[in-house]
């Protein structure tokens, strides 16, 4: 869950800033945060590494004046969304006055068709959308438009500040499970609009005009029509409304006689009360469920700390790294009834951490107050660290040298440690005496293969 502390408005704009940062970082002043990096925080934790993010964010975005930028996709899409809601009330109005006529004649199935017809084959998409999760039938046409809008924003200048902006914010709101919900509440309003002008228009025209209703069919049985009406009519009962009986509906057959007061009273009862009952209640319940699952989503969304761009900003922020001493006991040989303890926390790592080690070699420095228990080079060894993992009964720090590429066989190992024991796992890059340079893209794949073995980034030390 996101810290109370950070709105999901500042994660938004920490990827607005890393789409920015990741190319065009040349214009952008980071005079104001130069502090940040020469003063580390002592706290790897998510939460700690967010609030570092937020308040650099904060500094960057008062200095190089991104506010309006950062804020114009969100109104961009405020701004389509208004007008598709006023494309929804014309197309709500021009199909119930069409539907209507200037006769004082109403067929009330076809009038009934145009009004809930589409509406429930958009319900029916919607469901089929949510269910395989297909944003492209989840989302209706004017809603997908007025997503696309603030991503196709962008100035003649490729790739610039604003165009950047624009595309961390489609990318953050408007795709995954929040875009998914987000479209989601748009559709329903769209559709709530426009069932609600359809309606409102009707009850004018009902009441400045005397309209006659009649149904008929060509194909369907005689029988259908009627016994579709008695079907739909029961939860009306509920809510006081009389529907058209028995006698009322054989009376308004297309060719019967004219219609009393009672009948025409009885039948705009039933629509109005079929108009509200399935179609403006079900899109509302669906629009509250939609906001809130979108809330929901929005207070679950973690930043992806795996990516280059917090990683390296990780490095320059947080105090991640350990200070190091040769430790003279060679790292494969441990006592069988030990298990080591870590003296000294740093950065919110358990004080007693089982410590193991993979395919490392004599040159490999541990930091103080840490000793390797085993080191996985083949079937023996990894027999008894799994043995030791499970009699620990407690949190798992793997240890790999930052200086190798993680293949498979090593990704394979570390996932088959940690399944092997059911405490939390940390992944530590240790160096070498040797001092062996180790690439950023090299932590980089550290970093990765921790991401494929369900290890969080925060729990990634770097030596």
């Amino acid at each position: 869950m996101t810290p109370k502390n950070n709105t999901f408005t500042d994660l938004v704009r920490l990827e607005q800033l890393r789409h920015i940062e990741t190319s065009k970082a040349e214009a952008l002043s980071y005079a104001s945060i130069a502090d940040m990096e020469a003063h580390v925080a002592s706290d790897f934790s998510y939460h700690a590494f967010l609030k570092r993010l937020t308040t650099r964010a904060r500094r960057l975005i008062q200095d190089n004046a991104l506010t309006r930028v950062l804020q114009h996709p969100q109104s961009l899409f405020v701004r389509a969304r208004r007008i598709s809601l006023v494309i929804a009330a014309i197309l709500g109005a021009l199909a119930a006055a069409n539907a209507v006529g200037e006769s004082a004649t109403l067929n009330i199935y076809w009038l009934l068709a145009v009004l809930l017809g589409f509406n429930f084959i958009s319900i029916v998409l919607w469901v089929m959308g949510i269910s395989l999760n297909l944003q492209s039938l989840s989302a209706g046409v004017v809603a997908q438009l007025a997503c696309w809008l603030p991503y196709r924003y962008k100035e003649k200048e490729s790739d610039s500040i604003a165009s950047l902006a624009a595309r961390g914010w489609w990318e953050t709101c408007l795709t995954g499970a929040i875009g998914k919900w987000r479209i989601s509440v748009l559709t329903h309003l769209f559709w709530l609009t426009y069932l609600t002008t359809g309606l409102a228009l009707l009850i004018l025209l009902m009441m400045a005009k005397q309209y006659d209703f009649i149904w008929g069919t060509t194909l369907l049985p005689e029988s259908s029509l009627p016994q579709l009406t008695l079907w739909l009519s029961r939860p009306m009962e509920i809510f006081g409304l009389i529907p058209p009986d028995s006698y009322q509906i054989a009376a308004s057959r297309v060719g019967a006689a004219a219609q009393d007061a009672e009948t025409r009273s009885a039948w705009a009862k039933f629509l109005l009360g079929t108009l509200l009952l399935y179609g403006i209640l079900p899109r509302l319940f669906l629009l509250m469920l939609s906001s809130l699952m979108q809330q929901l989503a929005e207070r679950r969304f973690k930043l992806d700390l795996y990516l280059p761009y917090y990683v390296t900003l990780r490095q320059r922020l947080m105090a991640h790294e350990f200070e190091s001493s040769v430790i003279d006991a060679d790292p494969q040989i441990a006592s069988a009834h030990t298990i080591p303890a870590l003296q000294q926390t740093s950065g919110g790592m358990p004080q007693n951490i089982l410590a193991v080690g993979i395919e490392l070699d004599d040159h490999i420095i541990w930091p103080d107050g840490l000793q390797c228990s085993e080191n996985v080079i083949d079937q023996t060894s990894f027999a008894e660290a799994t043995d030791k993992i499970k009699r620990f009964n407690g949190p798992l720090l793997i240890g790999v040298a930052a200086h190798r590429l993680p293949d498979r066989g090593v990704q394979r190992t570390i996932r088959e440690l940690i399944a092997s024991g059911p405490g939390e796992a940390w992944l530590i890059l240790l160096r070498s005496r040797a001092a062996i340079p180790v690439a950023e893209t090299r932590k980089l794949a550290w970093f990765r293969t921790a991401e494929t073995c369900a290890i969080p980034a925060e729990h990634v030390i770097i030596q």
